[in-house]
């Protein structure tokens, strides 16, 4: 570990002393240019909805791997990683994410539970990524069930300036203090090259693997033989491959891409009970019952744009995606590090085929546009349940929806837009649903933009909501198939201004505040006690509500080389939660995040130094407890990450080294306050590993 902090600071070190001829600078001002919840690509100024980027040069800076890494210095969102399972999830405004949706260009990303939402961040690669958009609030007219506390939208690069780009990627991690060049740390190769076949085709093709040995901590590993719990890790290994392809073609009016990923990860889990066996062609032996995660994902996205009747702009995507998780169970031995016993077999899976599609532009006045779509989806889910006796049985089911909207975007003024739209929805398995929204966009003098929006939505119940089921050792806890979707209902205002002042400063503040209202939320709760054996038992059912308010600032200074943002955000949340004994109390609690970031660039030295803050405040939840519900305190935790980038060689050679979790992070405590009784319990929640340190190399080839 010493060894490898040296070499990072060699390199630094040789960065700074390069004498290397400075290139001639241009200033350019390039316009934000946004597509999410849009009529069409546009500036982020003339946008009605209040859209956030995260721009390809933050990825850059990161070094983020998967979108995890970028989405944990985000202001109001917290994603939560788990060593565990290897999965990290989001919640915005503190609510899961069953009510967030992901976005693959404009297309919602599957996963083996669902379409869009409860999407595992380390599943999603950033090789070839333009920029990401992030719309806060209720975004149920364009984007349907699920998109309730906001969607984000990760836009993929489809065009190059240059003939040829090829890009080859190597980067080393710590895990802490665990590195070794194979067996220890984060290891993860990329390889990109794409092609401009003349003036109308374009083709790439892209391949990363991205092998996380696991965190040991204070265990001992998967060939420890002692039977005292020490076995395996605390971070499960994790080993993904993840390859892309895509092609596209433009010419005039007519835009046309087809993209192609494959996703392959496996997880090892390590049983921290080690076993004893004996038999006469081994003799004494000892293994542990291990298994396997095998998770599986096609993505296929054709997708065009153009005109038709010479005037009427369209835009359609067709999707076919699955997702599949497989467990491989098997026994280890100990002494010869061999497997036998070895049985595959599928855990969950979701089959998609989606389609969506627009069209606008019917008016020849600009100051009126109106947009008519439609989305299609078609789920066949599978999941294994395990009924009473461990009898584990299959469950197939499929669910559709039909959708048809409507939104109109007026410019009453010069200055002031209005945009009105509606959405049905056509189920399958339940009633019809409706969505509706109104935003409003006025422009001030002197660069100062207001915005605000009204939305209703709804979510559908999850596959695991609707069709779950645990049985065992006095333990009943079911999905319920008479769910019915949650409804919500949310506001939000912005005020954005941008100054630039004499000394060449630059400053863009923004204010805005949102509230949210969610009904017949779904949760566990206790519905009856079994007559035979006097047990509890437990069913999802439609009995919750969920009240939030969010005021927010972001603000950011530009002058020269220099680059700083603040942000903070407090948010309160009040919520019903029957569990059809007691019920919570309705009071609010609070919250409070805090961001920013700081990037200064030294054109000479071809050099940009970038930190990253973020403060998650304290909060606090009510969770069940033996006769009533009691308040949980979460401590609060901030997260600091740093790096260098750059470049040599004519911008050929691109070097990034820092570190992430600089305050060393581990776990922070979680008290249980029983207020009628006045005492206390702790426990810890496992956040991060601690500190890590990376060194990045990409060498670009274009011409």
């Amino acid at each position: 570990m010493q060894n490898l902090r040296f070499i990072l600071f060699l390199l630094v070190f040789k960065s700074f002393s390069q004498n290397e001829k400075k290139d001639t600078i241009q200033a350019a001002s390039i316009k934000e240019v946004v597509i999410t919840g849009q009529f069409a690509p546009q500036a982020i100024k003339k946008s009605i909805f209040n859209v956030r980027l995260i721009s390809a040069k933050d990825i850059q800076n990161l070094a983020a791997n998967n979108l995890s890494d970028v989405l944990s210095q985000y202001l109001n969102i917290t994603v939560r990683p788990s060593g565990t399972n290897g999965r990290s999830t989001v919640s915005l405004f503190g609510l899961d994410a069953q009510y967030f949706k992901i976005l693959v260009d404009n297309v919602p990303l599957v996963n083996e539970a669902g379409l869009g939402n409860n999407t595992d961040l380390s599943q999603i690669n950033l090789n070839d990524i333009e920029q990401i958009e992030i719309v806060e609030g209720s975004m149920g007219v364009t984007h349907g069930a699920n998109a309730v506390s906001g969607v984000l939208n990760i836009v993929t690069k489809k065009s190059s300036q240059n003939k040829w780009n090829i890009s080859a990627t190597a980067q080393e991690e710590t895990i802490k203090d665990e590195y070794s060049l194979f067996e220890r740390g984060k290891h993860i190769q990329a390889l990109k090259v794409s092609h401009n076949i003349n003036d109308n085709w374009f083709v790439s093709l892209g391949a990363n693997r991205n092998d996380f040995q696991g965190f040991l901590d204070d265990k001992k590993g998967e060939n420890y033989s002692e039977n005292d719990k020490m076995r395996g890790f605390r971070w499960l290994p994790k080993e993904q491959l993840n390859s892309t392809a895509l092609l596209s073609y433009h010419k005039n009016n007519f835009n046309f891409f087809y993209k192609f990923e494959y996703l392959d990860e496996t997880i090892d889990f390590y049983n921290s009970t080690v076993q004893s066996g004996y038999n006469t062609q081994l003799g004494s032996y000892r293994y542990a019952s291990d298994k396997r995660y095998l998770v599986n994902r096609y993505f296929h996205n054709l997708n065009a744009t153009g005109k038709i009747l010479s005037k009427l702009n369209y835009n359609v995507s067709l999707s076919h995606q699955k997702q599949t998780r497989n467990v491989e169970d098997f026994r280890y031995y100990l002494q010869n590090k061999s497997e036998a016993n070895n049985v595959i077999e599928k855990d969950q899976s979701m089959e998609v085929l989606y389609s969506t599609g627009t069209l606008s532009n019917f008016f020849s006045d600009k100051k009126v546009d109106l947009q008519l779509g439609y989305e299609i989806v078609n789920n066949k889910g599978f999941s294994l349940v395990q009924e009473a006796n461990n009898i584990i049985i299959p469950i197939r089911k499929t669910l559709e929806n039909y959708d048809f909207f409507i939104s109109s975007e007026i410019k009453a003024t010069e200055k002031f837009s209005i945009r009105p739209g509606m959405r049905f929805s056509t189920q399958s398995k339940f009633k019809d649903q409706y969505a509706s929204s109104l935003g409003l966009r006025y422009l001030f003098e002197k660069g100062m933009e207001l915005r605000g929006s009204y939305g209703n939505s709804f979510r559908t119940p999850s596959f695991e909501e609707l069709y779950s089921k645990q049985i065992f050792d006095g333990h009943f806890f079911a999905g319920n198939e008479n769910l019915i979707p949650e409804t919500s209902t949310s506001y939000e205002m912005s005020l954005k201004k941008t100054s630039f002042l004499a000394s060449e400063l630059q400053i863009s503040n923004t204010f805005s505040g949102s509230f949210l209202d969610v009904n017949d939320r779904i949760d566990m709760a206790l519905v009856r006690f079994n007559a035979d054996t006097g047990n509890p038992e437990y069913e999802y059912i439609n009995i919750s509500k969920y009240r939030m308010w969010n005021f927010s600032t972001m603000n950011q200074f530009k002058k020269d080389n220099w680059s700083f943002t603040i942000g903070a955000s407090v948010i309160g949340i009040s919520q019903k939660i029957e569990n059809q004994v007691f019920a919570s109390n309705e009071k609010y609690l609070y919250s409070m995040n805090l961001n920013s970031s700081v990037s200064y660039s030294v054109p000479k030295w071809k050099t940009t130094f970038s930190t990253y803050y973020k403060l998650n405040g304290k909060s606090q939840q009510f969770i069940e407890g033996t006769s009533e519900y009691i308040i949980s305190t979460v401590d609060s935790s901030s997260w600091l990450d740093a790096s260098i980038r750059k470049t040599f060689f004519k911008d050929k050679l691109e070097t990034t080294i820092g570190a992430r979790n600089l305050l060393n992070v581990t776990s922070i405590n979680q008290t249980k306050t029983n207020e009628g009784a006045g005492h206390a319990t702790s426990s810890q929640i496992m956040l991060a590993y601690g500190r890590s340190y990376f060194l990045k190399l990409t060498y670009n080839l274009n011409f």
